[in-house]
């Protein structure tokens, strides 16, 4: 390809969060490899080129499926996720608010200068140069195999995500030399995710659990949480083949019956496979052999007016690991996010950059109450009605207890975490507001009189969103001030989403009492882990039986990790992204019959409203092209084995 034939440039620096930079760290290529500091150094600079899917620009884009509607500001329009609803998938090209196109720069730390398409195949080469090149390394067998662990790991984390929007792509495992002839086959999706599954093994049988303790992480004792380690390629292995298992990818894009039809069709070899991989890792988590732990979602109780509380994310006493810590912390020396669950992360050094971005997209911006662009993401309703009931059940089961008179009522407990509803006190420092703002500080999203359904400055959808930054991102509270230390960063993979992984993958070979490998957990133990560490119930026993079980498991996808950036890719590898109601999105509607004063009184969880309805405002006409991004034009150009995909 045009960007794997790029000549290196040799200039190669430590990152100096990773390992401290001496005085003669940018070294020539010929002293590149001769021992561990040095090579490190090389391998820094891919850590560096990691994009930063929330901050890659100034309002940013990630969410593609039927979870999220931006409001209809014309700046809000040309954003990648309204185009998505227009079909206009062209548009991820040159589309620089998203993480996959934009400005590069690999020795940059200027986080608008990290993407995906621009870094990947520089990052392959280099990674196959380090491979050709690490017999020059002296040094201790652990300090050559930490190197190539992160080589194999990165040649295949690189390929494989441009891979889930594309499809299968040529899979470069060697140094392209300036004179090698352009003609690498085209592989299907599933032979390509076999290759960087063998990769993500290798790194796997490379790497230590934690590099704290090791001899090459030494240097760096307390400050490795970044790099990549046994865990986060066994994770990647145990996903390569889940997505090859998935039914797009075993049956080809295909729309209508034929579509639903084959939707829990999965590959049960590589099912089979990933379940046996993600088993293992639950297994060595489950034991305690790795720093990896679920984080606790516990939180104080709310106050007698029915606020605080989980609403305004305040742990309970003592709690040291809290859910919320996994997207944002504040207060804390601009501490990167993640805690004790992130899988992988990249780089996150502008700690302040949240503050200019991604803090600010996502409240009303009627009267000026929250500051910046005037664009907002929001949930759509659907997406905010897959959080089901705290008794475990699909808010739609007649037995839920669900109610269209009092709709916020009992719901799952990540509900009150993430999602913003009527009535929600949505600044509590009321008196630093502007008089202006006043009206505002209780969010009014109803039929009657609400002010923040306005399409363009508040919600079309019903509801705002809290689970990324926090509501106090507005003019009265000020978190996203200096003073607030907040530091916003998504990872690419958590704990959670591994446990949900492995149970889908179990569920497509057995059903919910499958297990993977030697691992002890059912599909129906991992989905339950994660419910009843919210406080939510488990799986019903009326939904633990064939199809109705992976149906659970999908919604414990959409829920769990909403709004994470990857609902379009689950959407996409079921055979589920063009059919209804999986290509709608709605928005609720209805009218108070409790007065104003009632909820600054009240918990508005347990409001009671009148004429409630959804309805669909967005359908997304998408077809079999769909499934699969276009490429580049320009690539499809370079020989004529790389031909574009279908439709494009």
């Amino acid at each position: 390809m045009a960007v794997a034939a790029v000549a290196l440039t040799m200039g190669f620096t430590s990152c100096e969060d990773y390992l401290d930079k001496e005085a003669q760290s940018t070294i020539s290529a010929d002293e590149a490899f001769v021992n561990f500091r040095n090579f490190q150094g090389f391998v820094e600079e891919i850590y560096n080129c990691i994009p930063d899917k929330e901050k890659c620009n100034y309002c940013t884009s990630y969410n593609w499926g039927d979870d999220e509607l931006f409001n209809t500001d014309p700046n809000a329009n040309a954003h990648f996720t309204s185009q998505a609803d227009l079909g206009n998938f062209r548009n991820w090209i040159g589309n620089n608010q998203t993480y996959l196109w934009g400005s590069s720069s690999s020795t940059s730390t200027d986080k608008f200068q990290h993407h995906m398409w621009q870094h990947a195949f520089y990052c392959v080469r280099k990674c196959n140069l380090g491979l050709e090149n690490l017999d020059k390394l002296v040094g201790t067998q652990d300090e050559k195999d930490f190197i190539a662990g992160q080589l194999y790991f990165f040649r295949a984390w690189w390929q494989f995500e441009l891979m889930m929007y594309l499809g299968g792509l040529p899979y470069i495992d060697h140094v392209i030399a300036s004179d090698e002839t352009m003609d690498f086959p085209r592989p299907t999706f599933q032979e390509a995710a076999e290759l960087a599954a063998a990769d993500f093994a290798k790194a796997a049988s490379l790497l230590p659990i934690n590099w704290d303790g090791t001899g090459p992480g030494s240097a760096t004792s307390g400050r490795n949480e970044l790099r990549i380690t046994k865990i986060t390629a066994l994770c990647y292995q145990g996903k390569a083949l889940l997505w090859a298992a998935s039914p797009l990818m075993e049956h080809g894009a295909q729309t209508g019956a034929i579509a639903s039809g084959r939707t829990y069709q999965y590959n049960q070899s590589y099912a089979q496979q990933a379940a046996a991989v993600l088993g293992e890792v639950l297994t060595l988590v489950e034991s305690g052999q790795t720093q990896y732990a679920l984080t606790e979602f516990n939180f104080a109780a709310l106050d007698d007016k029915g606020q605080g509380g989980v609403y305004d994310h305040v742990r309970a006493a003592g709690v040291t690991n809290s859910y919320s810590d996994q997207f944002y912390t504040t207060g804390r020396n601009w501490l990167m996010p993640g805690s004790t669950e992130a899988i992988f992360r990249g780089l996150s050094n502008d700690y302040n950059g949240s503050n200019w971005n991604h803090t600010k997209l996502w409240g009303p911006k009627v009267e000026g109450i929250v500051e910046h662009d005037n664009i907002i993401h929001q949930p759509t309703a659907n997406l905010v009605q897959m959080y089901g009931m705290a008794n475990g059940l699909p808010c739609n089961d007649p037995a839920s207890g669900w109610d269209p008179e009092y709709p916020f009522k009992d719901r799952d407990p990540r509900f009150y975490h993430d999602i913003l509803f009527d009535g929600f006190r949505f600044v509590i420092a009321y008196d630093n507001l502007a008089s202006n703002m006043k009206p505002y500080a209780y969010l009014n999203l109803s039929n009657s009189g609400g002010a923040m359904r306005g399409s363009l400055q508040g919600s079309r959808t019903g509801y705002f969103f809290q689970k990324l930054a926090p509501h106090t991102n507005n003019e009265g509270d000020n978190l996203y001030d200096w003073a607030g230390n907040e530091h916003t960063y998504l990872p690419y993979m958590r704990l959670s989403d591994v446990y949900l992984q492995y149970a889908e993958a179990c569920a497509a070979v057995g059903g919910a009492t499958a297990k993977g490998g030697s691992c002890q957990l059912t599909a129906l133990d991992a989905v339950n882990k994660i419910r009843e560490r919210c406080g939510a119930a488990g799986v019903h026993e009326s939904y633990q039986q064939g199809n109705k079980f992976m149906d659970e498991v999908r919604r414990e996808r959409a829920v769990e990790l909403s709004m994470e950036g990857h609902r379009y890719n689950d959407l996409q590898r079921w055979l589920l992204l063009t059919e209804a109601p999986y290509n709608q999105k709605t928005a609720v509607w209805f009218d108070r019959v409790e007065s104003d004063e009632w909820y600054t009184e009240n918990d508005p969880a347990l409001a009671r409203v009148a004429n409630w309805r959804e309805e669909v405002i967005v359908t997304r006409n998408l077809g079999v092209k769909h499934y699969w991004f276009p490429l580049p034009q320009e690539e499809t150009y370079l020989y004529s084995g790389l031909f574009q995909n279908p439709g494009w």
